[in-house]
């Protein structure tokens, strides 16, 4: 089919530019009351287009936005460049002396241009030799012809594709196949279509171990679906999509050492739990993401967790949650060093700096002791032994749970530790009443006086509030 020499037979659905603004064709044809050939665009930015794909009332094409569309003549539109031609935009063309950068404009030393000297075979070993790729903005929209790639720069390891008109996964893999040593790949701003079987392109992508896809409005269900194609993929960084629900990866990014979910906003804190078992995971970074708390279902009276089996890093700054004072740090780091202060005798702790060496098993499960020993010498036996007094007092107190502005609520009996702070508190109840645990307001009426008391310090414990048994507590939101 023939449409017009400006317009490329494959139009509906690549990606164009047009006076800095993005966009998906939708539509390439004729319109009622305009004559020739018309591009209906939907646009990246919805305050760039006028309608949704209708025009005098025929529905030409959809938008996912009521604005987000419009049309324009087929010769306003940058369909991009072939993957080769921006490489040699911005490293130099084969065929001439002069390097220029991705707009066309020579590189210079000073005043002077820099450029080639030397044979053809020297110029190609400068390609040769490119390791690290950047043709971000550069309006990169296919891939050359067969092995053509390969031929003059077959050594990429690092490739930056960020901000170009690539359309879809399989116009991407069509490059990668042919850098079989790529293990970097940044494709943030980019809209790709996802094709109906992603596996089949996993010899694209098959060295990938680190993939930056962000700015690209992509949910998790899109992620897990794309990740068939990554199959030994190691760092994602996925920040500013449209991750809101989490589900389990099942077959899928198992070798994840590092995954960036910032500023993407969770529906709630009991989403971790769907990536907690990801069995390599050392950095995870939930900065921005909307995070009032968090808490370990499986929380073991040793505080430890089966989840998160290796996390060595976790980054949560501009989130919800409460800051921690540097009181209530010290606090807990002391009563953290006298609570097992006596495995660390066992383990071959000494008070002596020069006979302390505990055992690896020690140091394993209690990382930061030594650092704690350091910074506040070493408990002495004496509290130690009144350390242990506390836990056998640390009771559990019986307490009934009501939420007085919904009747309609079943009231609870419940048995908590006196000791469990009231972010805890919280998590348990959002997971008993099936309600968004940051919405909750707790209050209490003690059994001895008829009076309502907030419970509004996250990191208190139960007991912080003189709380007994036969108390209760209000629960609303």
């Amino acid at each position: 089919m023939t449409q017009s020499d400006s317009v490329p037979c494959d139009a509906v659905g690549r990606r164009i530019i047009y006076r800095d603004e993005y966009g998906t064709v939708r539509f390439v044809g004729t319109v009622s009351s305009a004559a020739g050939i018309w591009l209906g665009v939907e646009w990246d930015n919805p305050e760039r287009g006028k309608h949704n794909g209708t025009h005098e009332g025929v529905q030409y094409f959809q938008c996912s936005h009521p604005t987000g569309g419009s049309f324009i003549r087929p010769q306003k539109a940058n369909f991009g460049v072939d993957f080769l031609s921006a490489v040699r935009d911005r490293y130099g063309q084969e065929g001439n002396q002069g390097i220029q950068d991705c707009r066309g404009n020579p590189l210079r030393w000073g005043k002077k241009p820099i450029e080639f000297l030397g044979s053809q075979d020297v110029k190609q070993r400068w390609f040769d030799a490119l390791l690290i790729v950047s043709v971000g903005g550069c309006q990169v929209s296919h891939a050359n012809e067969e092995d053509e790639i390969s031929n003059v720069c077959p050594n990429i390891v690092e490739l930056d594709l960020a901000k170009n008109l690539l359309p879809s996964w399989d116009k991407v893999a069509q490059i990668t196949r042919q850098l079989r040593k790529l293990e970097h790949l940044d494709l943030s701003q980019n809209k790709l279509a996802i094709i109906s079987n992603p596996v089949s392109l996993s010899d694209a992508f098959a060295n990938l171990k680190a993939l930056a896809i962000q700015h690209n409005g992509l949910t998790w269900a899109q992620v897990l679906e794309c990740s068939q194609m990554w199959p030994v993929l190691e760092r994602a960084h996925l920040s500013s999509n449209a991750i809101s629900v989490l589900e389990r990866p099942i077959g899928v990014l198992q070798s994840l050492t590092l995954l960036d979910l910032s500023s993407n906003l969770l529906a709630d804190e009991n989403q971790l739990v769907h990536i907690a078992y990801l069995p390599r995971l050392e950095q995870l970074i939930l900065s921005n993401t909307g995070l009032t708390s968090l808490h370990f279902d499986d929380i073991q009276p040793d505080g430890k967790t089966a989840m998160f089996p290796k996390l060595k890093f976790l980054a949560i700054d501009k989130n919800r949650i409460s800051e921690i004072s540097a009181d209530e740090r010290k606090g807990a780091e002391l009563d953290y060093r006298k609570r097992f202060g006596k495995d660390w005798l066992k383990a071959g702790g000494h008070q002596d700096p020069e006979k302390n060496r505990p055992d690896k098993e020690f140091c394993a499960e209690h990382p930061r002791y030594q650092e704690l020993i350091e910074k506040y010498g070493a408990a002495e036996l004496s509290e130690m032994e009144q350390q242990k007094l506390f836990a056998l007092k640390d009771q559990l107190i019986a307490l009934t749970i009501r939420c007085p502005d919904n009747p309609d609520q079943k009231q609870l009996e419940k048995k908590l530790p006196d000791s469990m702070i009231i972010q805890k508190v919280r998590g348990l109840l959002h997971r008993l009443l099936k309600i968004p645990g940051a919405e909750l307001k707790l209050t209490y009426i003690s059994s001895k006086m008829d009076m309502e008391i907030d419970m509004d310090n996250d990191l208190k414990p139960l007991s912080y509030y003189s709380i007994e048994s036969g108390d209760c507590i209000l629960v609303r939101w």
